[in-house]
């Protein structure tokens, strides 16, 4: 069901501070949130269906778990929480919020909270058919959207299809031809259908409290993608942005951490194009930039009752991403790094 990645000398729980897992350990925001945690001095258990998942070397402890849609996913984290002392849960993967909201009170009696969504915003927020309806209904900025050629005609083009359940870039074209988005919905009933944005791209970075109250919107613009993820950016302040994003929050009744993607118009008007109820592959420029939204996000998963202080941030804070490598051996044993120093390594 579950075995073991890495372990650093520090890994033993006894007598040690409960754990924290950090599902979805290969991905950006997993590894972002694993490499935050361990800078905080936190013992951090990563877990992911990859058995090379680069977050599990990076972290106190890592193992492999099967993936979410797997009947024994749930029961793969209560065996990691039992054995490695762990007494909370930070996901970082969208689509393993309803197996863990279907699995929660098994691990609340294991002794690991939580704190997820509302399964019904989150459905909203992983459908972007049921997302654009939320939206229109509410009044948000969103592009018109349909998933049926009878409605195309209120969706002008050019043309974005993507999938109506998905992530990231994958899947999506751009289309200037009206027959071509016809063509592509009657052979694939699962994708949608968009009026192309232009302007400037955005994602911002958000944290709601378990009341509603918005705890922090930390916009940046997405200066360079690739594979959907920001590699370049910088974040800013814009009260029209701010607006639009806390309307959609609100519309979709989400409580946690998400990202919102959107546009801002040449004549500066903004519009939401989707919310990921999830952490984002750009979060380390938004803790960079001063909100420690993962901070926050462990006390109110620790502390459900405790009121959680509004985060600031510093506009005008850049990043570049650039490629960095773990090494480990066959047991999984840490490789010194041959680009940093060797009293790094002493």
């Amino acid at each position: 069901m579950t075995s073991l990645l890495t372990t650093r000398p520090d890994a033993v729980p006894g007598g040690a501070a409960p754990a924290v897992i950090v599902t979805g350990a290969g991905g950006p925001a997993g590894i972002a949130v694993v490499r935050r945690l361990i800078a905080l001095g936190h013992r951090v258990v990563a877990v992911d269906a990859d058995p090379t998942a680069t977050g599990a070397a990076l972290a106190t402890v890592g193992l492999t778990v099967p993936r979410a849609d797997h009947p024994h996913f749930v029961d793969a984290l209560v065996a990691v929480a039992t054995a490695q002392g762990a007494d909370a849960l930070i996901p970082t993967v969208a689509e393993e919020l309803p197996a863990l909201s279907a699995g929660a009170d098994r691990l609340a009696a294991a002794g690991v909270a939580t704190w997820l969504a509302d399964p019904a915003a989150v459905a909203v927020c992983c459908d972007k058919a049921a997302f654009a309806r939320t939206l229109r209904a509410a009044g948000v900025p969103h592009p018109p959207t349909t998933d049926t050629t009878s409605a195309l005609v209120e969706v002008p083009g050019p043309w974005v299809v993507k999938p109506r359940a998905g992530r990231g870039s994958r899947g999506v074209r751009l289309l200037d031809r009206r027959s071509e988005v016809v063509e592509a919905l009657c052979t694939d009933p699962s994708l949608v259908a968009q009026t192309r944005l232009h302007g400037r791209e955005f994602t911002a970075d958000t944290l709601v409290s378990r009341t509603g109250e918005i705890l922090t919107v930390v916009p940046r613009w997405r200066e360079e993608t690739k594979a959907g993820i920001s590699v370049k950016g910088t974040t800013f302040d814009s009260e029209a942005v701010t607006d639009v994003v806390v309307g959609a929050l609100e519309a979709v009744g989400l409580t946690g951490p998400a990202n919102v993607q959107g546009f801002v118009a040449p004549d500066g008007d903004a519009a939401v194009v989707e919310i990921n109820p999830r952490f984002s592959g750009g979060l380390p420029l938004t803790l960079a930039a001063g909100a420690d939204v993962v901070s926050a996000y462990l006390t109110g998963i620790r502390e459900p009752d405790r009121q959680l202080e509004h985060l600031w941030f510093t506009p005008g804070v850049s990043m570049r991403r650039y490629h960095a490598e773990v090494f480990t051996d066959r047991s999984g044993a840490p490789v010194a790094d041959p680009s940093v120093s060797a009293a790094v390594w002493a």
